[in-house]
Protein backbone atom coordinates (compact mmCIF):
# COMPACT_ATOMS: atom_id res chain seq x y z
CA UNK A 1 0.00 0.00 0.00
CA UNK A 2 1.12 3.56 -0.71
CA UNK A 3 2.22 5.88 2.03
CA UNK A 4 -0.79 7.51 3.68
CA UNK A 5 0.56 10.92 2.73
CA UNK A 6 0.25 9.95 -0.95
CA UNK A 7 -3.47 9.10 -0.71
CA UNK A 8 -6.20 11.44 -1.88
CA UNK A 9 -8.74 12.86 0.55
CA UNK A 10 -11.35 10.45 -0.81
CA UNK A 11 -9.02 7.48 -0.26
CA UNK A 12 -8.18 8.66 3.23
CA UNK A 13 -11.86 9.03 4.15
CA UNK A 14 -12.60 5.54 2.88
CA UNK A 15 -9.63 4.19 4.84
CA UNK A 16 -10.80 6.04 7.97
CA UNK A 17 -14.25 4.48 7.73
CA UNK A 18 -12.76 1.00 7.48
CA UNK A 19 -10.45 1.58 10.43
CA UNK A 20 -13.33 2.92 12.53
CA UNK A 21 -15.29 -0.25 11.81
CA UNK A 22 -12.36 -2.38 13.02
CA UNK A 23 -11.94 -0.13 16.04
CA UNK A 24 -15.59 -0.44 17.03
CA UNK A 25 -15.38 -4.23 16.78
CA UNK A 26 -12.47 -4.19 19.21
CA UNK A 27 -14.46 -1.87 21.47
CA UNK A 28 -17.32 -4.35 21.64
CA UNK A 29 -14.99 -7.13 22.84
CA UNK A 30 -14.61 -5.71 26.36
CA UNK A 31 -10.82 -6.06 26.43
CA UNK A 32 -8.81 -5.38 29.58
CA UNK A 33 -5.08 -5.57 28.81
CA UNK A 34 -2.37 -3.75 30.76
CA UNK A 35 0.94 -3.05 29.01
CA UNK A 36 1.77 0.10 30.93
CA UNK A 37 4.86 -1.18 32.77
CA UNK A 38 7.71 -3.56 32.01
CA UNK A 39 6.71 -6.25 34.47
CA UNK A 40 7.89 -9.85 34.19
CA UNK A 41 5.12 -12.26 33.29
CA UNK A 42 4.04 -15.20 35.40
CA UNK A 43 5.98 -17.73 33.33
CA UNK A 44 9.19 -15.77 33.86
CA UNK A 45 8.57 -15.43 37.57
CA UNK A 46 8.02 -19.16 37.86
CA UNK A 47 11.58 -19.74 36.61
CA UNK A 48 12.72 -18.20 39.90
CA UNK A 49 10.61 -20.30 42.25
CA UNK A 50 13.51 -22.45 43.39
CA UNK A 51 15.01 -19.28 44.85
CA UNK A 52 12.24 -19.47 47.43
CA UNK A 53 13.49 -22.92 48.41
CA UNK A 54 16.91 -21.52 49.31
CA UNK A 55 15.98 -21.36 52.98
CA UNK A 56 18.87 -21.71 55.38
CA UNK A 57 18.97 -24.82 57.54
CA UNK A 58 19.43 -24.59 61.30
CA UNK A 59 23.19 -24.79 60.89
CA UNK A 60 23.54 -22.65 57.77
CA UNK A 61 22.46 -19.11 58.60
CA UNK A 62 25.93 -17.71 58.12
CA UNK A 63 27.60 -15.73 55.40
CA UNK A 64 31.14 -16.60 54.38
CA UNK A 65 32.57 -14.18 56.94
CA UNK A 66 30.72 -15.98 59.72
CA UNK A 67 27.95 -13.40 60.19
CA UNK A 68 24.47 -14.64 61.14
CA UNK A 69 22.34 -13.19 58.35
CA UNK A 70 19.24 -13.23 60.57
CA UNK A 71 20.69 -10.51 62.78
CA UNK A 72 21.52 -6.82 62.58
CA UNK A 73 24.74 -5.71 60.97
CA UNK A 74 26.67 -5.71 57.68
CA UNK A 75 24.99 -2.52 56.42
CA UNK A 76 26.94 -2.73 53.15
CA UNK A 77 25.90 -6.28 52.31
CA UNK A 78 27.30 -9.75 52.80
CA UNK A 79 30.67 -10.24 51.08
CA UNK A 80 29.54 -13.01 48.73
CA UNK A 81 26.70 -10.82 47.42
CA UNK A 82 29.07 -7.87 46.97
CA UNK A 83 31.31 -10.18 44.96
CA UNK A 84 28.42 -11.44 42.81
CA UNK A 85 27.43 -7.93 41.75
CA UNK A 86 31.06 -6.90 41.33
CA UNK A 87 31.53 -9.80 38.88
CA UNK A 88 28.48 -8.76 36.88
CA UNK A 89 29.50 -5.09 36.72
CA UNK A 90 33.19 -5.80 36.16
CA UNK A 91 34.35 -3.73 39.14
CA UNK A 92 36.31 -4.30 42.34
CA UNK A 93 34.35 -5.87 45.18
CA UNK A 94 35.47 -3.13 47.60
CA UNK A 95 33.68 -0.57 45.45
CA UNK A 96 30.27 -2.25 45.74
CA UNK A 97 27.58 -1.76 48.37
CA UNK A 98 24.59 -4.11 48.37
CA UNK A 99 21.35 -2.52 49.53
CA UNK A 100 17.67 -3.45 49.56
CA UNK A 101 15.58 -4.51 46.58
CA UNK A 102 15.45 -1.29 44.53
CA UNK A 103 18.06 0.47 42.40
CA UNK A 104 15.54 3.31 41.97
CA UNK A 105 15.65 3.73 45.75
CA UNK A 106 19.47 3.91 45.61
CA UNK A 107 19.30 6.68 43.00
CA UNK A 108 16.70 8.62 44.98
CA UNK A 109 18.82 8.38 48.12
CA UNK A 110 21.95 9.44 46.26
CA UNK A 111 20.30 12.54 44.79
CA UNK A 112 18.91 13.34 48.23
CA UNK A 113 22.41 13.01 49.71
CA UNK A 114 23.83 15.41 47.11
CA UNK A 115 21.01 17.88 47.72
CA UNK A 116 21.40 18.03 51.50
CA UNK A 117 25.06 17.20 52.12
CA UNK A 118 26.82 17.60 48.79
CA UNK A 119 29.43 15.34 47.28
CA UNK A 120 33.14 15.54 46.54
CA UNK A 121 33.67 18.20 49.19
CA UNK A 122 31.35 20.65 47.42
CA UNK A 123 28.46 22.57 48.90
CA UNK A 124 25.06 20.81 49.03
CA UNK A 125 23.21 21.25 45.76
CA UNK A 126 20.29 22.90 47.57
CA UNK A 127 22.64 25.77 48.49
CA UNK A 128 24.02 26.25 45.00
CA UNK A 129 20.99 27.78 43.32
CA UNK A 130 19.63 26.23 40.12
CA UNK A 131 20.76 22.64 39.60
CA UNK A 132 20.47 21.02 36.17
CA UNK A 133 20.69 17.45 34.85
CA UNK A 134 21.18 16.13 31.34
CA UNK A 135 18.51 13.63 30.33
CA UNK A 136 18.93 11.48 27.20
CA UNK A 137 15.52 11.14 25.57
CA UNK A 138 13.45 9.13 25.05
CA UNK A 139 14.27 7.89 28.54
CA UNK A 140 12.96 6.30 31.72
CA UNK A 141 10.01 8.16 33.27
CA UNK A 142 10.89 7.25 36.87
CA UNK A 143 14.33 8.81 36.46
CA UNK A 144 12.67 12.05 35.52
CA UNK A 145 10.22 11.87 38.42
CA UNK A 146 13.12 11.67 40.88
CA UNK A 147 14.78 14.75 39.41
CA UNK A 148 11.50 16.64 39.25
CA UNK A 149 10.78 15.77 42.89
CA UNK A 150 13.97 17.52 43.95
CA UNK A 151 13.33 20.51 41.71
CA UNK A 152 16.25 19.73 39.41
CA UNK A 153 15.93 21.28 35.97
CA UNK A 154 16.03 18.65 33.24
CA UNK A 155 17.64 19.24 29.85
CA UNK A 156 16.67 17.02 26.92
CA UNK A 157 19.58 15.35 25.12
CA UNK A 158 18.60 13.43 21.97
CA UNK A 159 19.37 9.72 22.20
CA UNK A 160 20.98 8.67 18.92
CA UNK A 161 21.65 5.16 17.61
CA UNK A 162 24.99 5.02 19.46
CA UNK A 163 23.97 6.84 22.65
CA UNK A 164 23.26 10.41 23.73
CA UNK A 165 24.34 13.29 21.52
CA UNK A 166 27.85 13.75 22.89
CA UNK A 167 28.44 17.06 21.13
CA UNK A 168 25.51 18.51 23.08
CA UNK A 169 26.66 16.94 26.35
CA UNK A 170 30.17 18.31 25.92
CA UNK A 171 28.76 21.77 25.25
CA UNK A 172 26.52 21.68 28.35
CA UNK A 173 29.05 20.45 30.93
CA UNK A 174 31.02 23.70 30.70
CA UNK A 175 28.18 25.16 32.79
CA UNK A 176 28.91 24.54 36.50
CA UNK A 177 25.18 24.44 37.30
CA UNK A 178 24.94 21.22 35.25
CA UNK A 179 25.47 18.64 37.99
CA UNK A 180 24.99 15.37 36.18
CA UNK A 181 23.29 13.03 33.79
CA UNK A 182 20.96 10.08 34.29
CA UNK A 183 20.86 7.26 31.76
CA UNK A 184 20.42 3.56 30.97
CA UNK A 185 23.56 2.70 28.97
CA UNK A 186 22.67 -0.83 27.82
CA UNK A 187 19.35 -1.62 26.14
CA UNK A 188 18.13 1.82 27.08
CA UNK A 189 14.59 2.23 28.35
CA UNK A 190 12.63 2.56 26.05
CA UNK A 191 14.63 2.54 22.81
CA UNK A 192 16.75 -0.56 23.50
CA UNK A 193 19.94 1.05 22.15
CA UNK A 194 23.33 0.43 23.77
CA UNK A 195 25.97 3.13 24.08
CA UNK A 196 28.81 2.56 21.64
CA UNK A 197 32.42 2.18 22.78
CA UNK A 198 33.16 5.63 21.40
CA UNK A 199 30.28 7.15 23.35
CA UNK A 200 31.43 5.52 26.60
CA UNK A 201 34.97 6.79 25.98
CA UNK A 202 33.72 10.33 25.38
CA UNK A 203 31.63 10.20 28.55
CA UNK A 204 34.66 9.02 30.54
CA UNK A 205 36.73 11.87 29.05
CA UNK A 206 34.28 14.62 29.99
CA UNK A 207 35.75 17.62 31.80
CA UNK A 208 32.73 19.15 33.53
CA UNK A 209 33.02 22.56 35.14
CA UNK A 210 31.22 21.26 38.22
CA UNK A 211 33.49 19.31 40.55
CA UNK A 212 30.38 17.56 41.85
CA UNK A 213 29.14 16.44 38.42
CA UNK A 214 27.73 12.90 38.75
CA UNK A 215 26.36 10.44 36.20
CA UNK A 216 23.75 7.99 37.43
CA UNK A 217 24.68 4.98 35.30
CA UNK A 218 21.55 2.83 35.64
CA UNK A 219 22.74 -0.49 34.27
CA UNK A 220 19.32 -2.10 34.70
CA UNK A 221 19.61 -4.41 31.67
CA UNK A 222 23.28 -5.34 31.85
CA UNK A 223 22.51 -9.10 31.54
CA UNK A 224 19.17 -8.90 29.70
CA UNK A 225 20.24 -10.20 26.29
CA UNK A 226 17.68 -11.62 23.87
CA UNK A 227 19.74 -12.13 20.74
CA UNK A 228 22.39 -14.67 19.85
CA UNK A 229 24.47 -11.61 18.96
CA UNK A 230 23.92 -9.43 22.05
CA UNK A 231 25.14 -5.89 22.47
CA UNK A 232 28.28 -5.30 24.50
CA UNK A 233 28.84 -2.29 26.75
CA UNK A 234 32.29 -0.97 27.50
CA UNK A 235 32.97 -1.00 31.26
CA UNK A 236 32.79 2.65 32.29
CA UNK A 237 35.10 2.70 35.34
CA UNK A 238 38.01 1.23 33.40
CA UNK A 239 37.67 4.02 30.86
CA UNK A 240 37.32 6.66 33.58
CA UNK A 241 40.59 5.54 35.20
CA UNK A 242 42.38 6.68 32.04
CA UNK A 243 41.13 10.21 32.70
CA UNK A 244 41.05 10.20 36.51
CA UNK A 245 37.29 10.70 36.28
CA UNK A 246 35.96 7.72 38.29
CA UNK A 247 34.22 10.08 40.72
CA UNK A 248 31.76 11.04 37.96
CA UNK A 249 30.07 7.63 37.90
CA UNK A 250 27.48 6.18 40.27
CA UNK A 251 26.49 2.81 38.80
CA UNK A 252 23.39 1.00 40.00
CA UNK A 253 22.07 -2.47 39.26
CA UNK A 254 19.39 -4.76 40.63
CA UNK A 255 17.99 -8.24 40.21
CA UNK A 256 14.45 -6.87 39.80
CA UNK A 257 14.02 -8.38 36.35
CA UNK A 258 16.42 -11.24 37.07
CA UNK A 259 14.70 -12.71 40.13
CA UNK A 260 11.73 -10.85 41.61
CA UNK A 261 10.86 -7.15 41.09
CA UNK A 262 9.48 -6.80 44.60
CA UNK A 263 11.94 -9.07 46.35
CA UNK A 264 15.24 -8.80 44.54
CA UNK A 265 18.58 -7.29 45.52
CA UNK A 266 20.10 -3.98 44.38
CA UNK A 267 23.65 -2.67 44.49
CA UNK A 268 25.68 0.46 43.80
CA UNK A 269 29.25 0.70 42.49
CA UNK A 270 31.32 3.86 42.79
CA UNK A 271 34.85 5.21 43.21
CA UNK A 272 36.65 4.89 46.54
CA UNK A 273 35.70 8.41 47.64
CA UNK A 274 32.08 8.12 46.50
CA UNK A 275 31.58 4.70 48.05
CA UNK A 276 32.91 6.05 51.34
CA UNK A 277 30.40 8.91 51.21
CA UNK A 278 27.60 6.45 50.47
CA UNK A 279 28.68 4.17 53.32
CA UNK A 280 28.61 7.07 55.80
CA UNK A 281 25.01 7.79 54.88
CA UNK A 282 23.95 4.14 54.92
CA UNK A 283 25.51 3.62 58.36
CA UNK A 284 23.06 6.23 59.67
CA UNK A 285 20.17 5.21 57.45
CA UNK A 286 19.95 1.51 58.33
CA UNK A 287 21.28 -1.10 60.74
CA UNK A 288 21.39 -3.54 57.86
CA UNK A 289 19.56 -4.65 54.71
CA UNK A 290 17.77 -7.96 54.21
CA UNK A 291 20.79 -10.27 54.34
CA UNK A 292 18.64 -13.41 54.26
CA UNK A 293 17.49 -12.37 50.80
CA UNK A 294 21.07 -11.60 49.78
CA UNK A 295 22.36 -15.03 50.80
CA UNK A 296 19.35 -16.67 49.17
CA UNK A 297 20.22 -15.00 45.86
CA UNK A 298 23.88 -15.94 46.09
CA UNK A 299 23.05 -19.58 46.77
CA UNK A 300 20.49 -19.66 43.96
CA UNK A 301 22.74 -18.14 41.28
CA UNK A 302 26.15 -19.16 42.62
CA UNK A 303 28.14 -16.74 40.49
CA UNK A 304 27.90 -14.34 37.60
CA UNK A 305 27.99 -17.35 35.26
CA UNK A 306 24.94 -18.68 37.07
CA UNK A 307 23.16 -15.38 36.43
CA UNK A 308 24.05 -15.50 32.72
CA UNK A 309 22.74 -19.07 32.44
CA UNK A 310 19.53 -18.07 34.20
CA UNK A 311 19.03 -15.11 31.87
CA UNK A 312 19.26 -17.40 28.85
CA UNK A 313 16.29 -19.29 30.26
CA UNK A 314 14.34 -16.08 30.73
CA UNK A 315 15.23 -14.98 27.20
CA UNK A 316 13.41 -18.04 25.85
CA UNK A 317 10.23 -16.54 27.26
CA UNK A 318 10.96 -12.94 26.33
CA UNK A 319 12.30 -13.29 22.79
CA UNK A 320 9.08 -14.71 21.26
CA UNK A 321 7.14 -11.75 22.64
CA UNK A 322 9.50 -9.27 21.02
CA UNK A 323 9.33 -11.25 17.78
CA UNK A 324 5.53 -11.20 17.86
CA UNK A 325 5.36 -7.43 18.33
CA UNK A 326 7.86 -6.80 15.54
CA UNK A 327 6.03 -9.21 13.21
CA UNK A 328 2.70 -7.46 13.74
CA UNK A 329 4.27 -4.02 13.32
CA UNK A 330 5.86 -5.15 10.08
CA UNK A 331 2.60 -6.58 8.77
CA UNK A 332 0.35 -3.72 9.85
CA UNK A 333 2.49 -0.58 9.79
CA UNK A 334 5.34 -1.03 7.30
CA UNK A 335 5.32 1.04 4.12
CA UNK A 336 2.62 3.45 5.26
CA UNK A 337 4.92 6.30 6.27
CA UNK A 338 3.27 6.65 9.67
CA UNK A 339 5.47 4.72 12.11
CA UNK A 340 8.93 3.37 12.84
CA UNK A 341 10.19 1.22 15.68
CA UNK A 342 13.30 -0.18 17.28
CA UNK A 343 14.46 -3.80 17.08
CA UNK A 344 16.60 -4.21 20.22
CA UNK A 345 18.89 -7.12 21.04
CA UNK A 346 17.78 -7.10 24.67
CA UNK A 347 16.18 -5.18 27.48
CA UNK A 348 12.46 -4.92 28.14
CA UNK A 349 11.03 -2.47 25.65
CA UNK A 350 10.39 -1.58 22.03
CA UNK A 351 10.15 2.09 21.13
CA UNK A 352 7.39 2.97 18.68
CA UNK A 353 7.53 6.35 16.98
CA UNK A 354 4.27 7.33 15.33
CA UNK A 355 3.37 10.30 13.16
CA UNK A 356 4.16 13.52 15.09
CA UNK A 357 1.11 14.74 16.95
CA UNK A 358 -0.40 11.26 17.16
CA UNK A 359 1.04 9.53 20.24
CA UNK A 360 -1.43 10.97 22.73
CA UNK A 361 -4.37 10.25 20.45
CA UNK A 362 -3.15 6.70 19.84
CA UNK A 363 -2.76 5.94 23.55
CA UNK A 364 -6.20 7.43 24.24
CA UNK A 365 -7.84 5.35 21.51
CA UNK A 366 -6.22 2.21 22.92
CA UNK A 367 -7.40 3.04 26.45
CA UNK A 368 -10.99 3.45 25.26
CA UNK A 369 -10.84 -0.08 23.84
CA UNK A 370 -9.34 -1.52 27.04
CA UNK A 371 -5.63 -1.63 26.16
CA UNK A 372 -3.56 0.34 28.66
CA UNK A 373 -0.17 1.59 27.47
CA UNK A 374 2.49 3.76 29.10
CA UNK A 375 1.25 7.32 28.86
CA UNK A 376 2.29 9.36 25.85
CA UNK A 377 5.07 11.74 26.85
CA UNK A 378 6.25 9.54 29.72
CA UNK A 379 9.63 9.01 28.07
CA UNK A 380 10.43 12.74 28.36
CA UNK A 381 11.05 15.09 31.30
CA UNK A 382 7.90 16.64 32.73
CA UNK A 383 5.86 14.19 30.61
CA UNK A 384 6.20 16.49 27.60
CA UNK A 385 7.18 14.86 24.32
CA UNK A 386 7.86 17.83 22.02
CA UNK A 387 6.84 15.77 18.99
CA UNK A 388 3.99 13.84 20.65
CA UNK A 389 5.32 10.84 18.74
CA UNK A 390 6.83 8.26 21.12
CA UNK A 391 5.09 5.26 22.68
CA UNK A 392 6.84 2.67 24.86
CA UNK A 393 5.87 -0.93 24.19
CA UNK A 394 6.32 -3.39 27.07
CA UNK A 395 5.80 -6.95 25.77
CA UNK A 396 6.82 -8.87 28.91
CA UNK A 397 3.70 -9.11 31.05
CA UNK A 398 0.75 -10.27 28.87
CA UNK A 399 0.34 -13.80 27.61
CA UNK A 400 1.20 -14.21 23.94
CA UNK A 401 -2.51 -14.34 23.03
CA UNK A 402 -3.15 -11.13 24.98
CA UNK A 403 -0.12 -9.53 23.40
CA UNK A 404 -1.37 -10.47 19.93
CA UNK A 405 -4.72 -8.80 20.64
CA UNK A 406 -3.12 -5.72 22.18
CA UNK A 407 -0.81 -5.19 19.22
CA UNK A 408 -3.63 -5.61 16.72
CA UNK A 409 -5.59 -2.96 18.60
CA UNK A 410 -2.55 -0.69 18.80
CA UNK A 411 -1.89 -0.90 15.07
CA UNK A 412 -5.47 0.00 14.21
CA UNK A 413 -5.24 2.96 16.62
CA UNK A 414 -1.90 4.10 15.16
CA UNK A 415 -3.37 4.00 11.66
CA UNK A 416 -6.61 5.72 12.66
CA UNK A 417 -4.81 8.51 14.52
CA UNK A 418 -2.50 9.02 11.53
CA UNK A 419 -5.38 9.25 9.04
CA UNK A 420 -7.15 11.75 11.29
CA UNK A 421 -4.00 13.88 11.54
CA UNK A 422 -3.35 13.83 7.78
CA UNK A 423 -6.96 14.76 7.01
CA UNK A 424 -6.77 17.57 9.56
CA UNK A 425 -3.68 18.97 7.83
CA UNK A 426 -5.32 18.65 4.42
CA UNK A 427 -8.37 20.57 5.64
CA UNK A 428 -6.19 23.38 7.01
CA UNK A 429 -4.28 23.67 3.75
Amino acid sequence: MSSYNELSVEELCELKNGLEDKYNKFKSMGLSLDMSRGKPGGIQLNENNKLLDEVCSDSDFYSENGWDVRNYGLPYGIPECQRLFAEIMGVDEKNVVVCGNSSLNIMFDYISQCMTHGTGGCEPWMKQGKVKFLCPVPGYDRHFRILEYFGIEMINIPLLDDGPDMDMIESYVVDSSVKGMICVPKYSNPTGITFSDETVRRIAALKPAAGDFRILWDNAYIVHDLSESPDSLLEIFSECKKHNSEDMIIEVISSSKISYPGAGVAAVAASDSNINEIKKRIAVQTIGPDKINQIRHVRFFGSADGVYAHMKKLAKHMAPRFELVLKIFDEELSGKGIAEWTNPNGGYFINLKVLPGCAGRTVSLCADVGVKLTGAGAAFPYGKDPEDAYIRIAPSYPSEDELQSAMEVLCVCVRLAAVEKILEKREKS
